[in-house]
């Protein structure tokens, strides 16, 4: 283990060296500091990018929650640790925890592990409603033993209603939007074309630690309220919160969204599930 935290601590180290801190203000760095004092002795860098509604205590307070519901992310590299985790502060969203806001993945990538950014689907929908356009946003699913009846065209139909009891499997998933101007939209996924999708463009879904996994239904509606909203009047706002999805970044800004490269390798193979 002090072979990794040696690791962790020189990654740290030449962070501190890129972004120089103020003065009187010296990062001091220890080999056998663990992941949460690194957070703490980074916090003259954090503190600088968070958002005005978050202060530097509740973001440990948060970045310390994370480590202990998933203890793989201590694993990962701290950098891309502190750049999820701080992406997930500034979209204002809670990272692992029973709201299903926003994930931390540990996620094997260019060969090691790092932490990957997912918005989860309440998460897509509290920034969908950011927006100010959106009078309603909602995602459904669709049992076999369900009455559901859809159509696309000039004359779009959709319309559903859930059985009482023993609905049966799992078959279609909707997502629906309508403005505060009337206008509307809606997306349908089939159970089958969702799990498709989710492995073709979802590239940590064989992750162990994947919401995917453990959130399925949630994760699929977020899929297709995501298909819907490609067809709604969205601000620039909320395209740069989208862009931030399932991304891997390793360093620190006070905009994660537009001055962070996204270093995920999209390749898709067991290898690069983070199992």
């Amino acid at each position: 283990m002090a072979a990794k935290q040696i690791s962790l601590k020189e990654e740290l180290a030449a962070q501190a060296q890129a972004q120089p801190a103020k003065k009187d203000e010296e990062v001091k760095l220890t080999k056998n500091m663990t992941i949460p004092d690194m957070v703490k002795v980074m916090m003259p860098e954090i503190k600088k990018a968070l958002p005005s509604v978050m202060s530097p205590e509740r973001f440990t307070r948060i970045a310390l929650s994370a480590l202990n519901n998933t203890p793989q992310l201590q694993a990962c590299t701290p950098m891309s640790f502190l750049a999820a985790l701080l992406n997930s502060a500034q979209l204002g969203l809670e990272p692992n925890t029973p709201l299903g806001q926003a994930y931390l993945i540990p996620y094997k990538n260019h060969g090691k592990l790092e932490c990957q950014f997912q918005i989860g689907y309440k998460g897509l929908i509290d920034l969908a409603y950011r927006n100010g356009q959106m009078q309603t946003i909602q995602a459904q699913a669709v049992y076999e033993n369900d009455e559901f009846f859809y159509e696309y065209g000039l004359d779009a139909k959709l319309r559903h209603r859930p059985a009482f009891s023993d609905r049966g499997d799992l078959i279609y998933f909707y997502g629906i939007f309508k403005t505060v101007n009337g206008g509307y939209g809606f997306s349908v996924m089939s159970k089958n074309d969702m799990d498709i999708y989710a492995k073709t463009y979802s590239k940590a879904f064989d992750s162990d630690y994947s919401p995917w996994k453990s959130n399925y239904e949630e994760m699929a509606k977020k899929t297709v309220i995501k298909q819907a909203l490609k067809y709604a009047p969205i601000k620039t706002e909320f395209q740069r919160a989208l862009s931030t999805d399932e991304t891997i970044k390793s360093r620190l800004s006070m905009d994660m969204a537009t001055e962070v490269e996204n270093e995920m390798v999209y390749e898709n193979s067991e290898e690069e599930s983070g199992k």
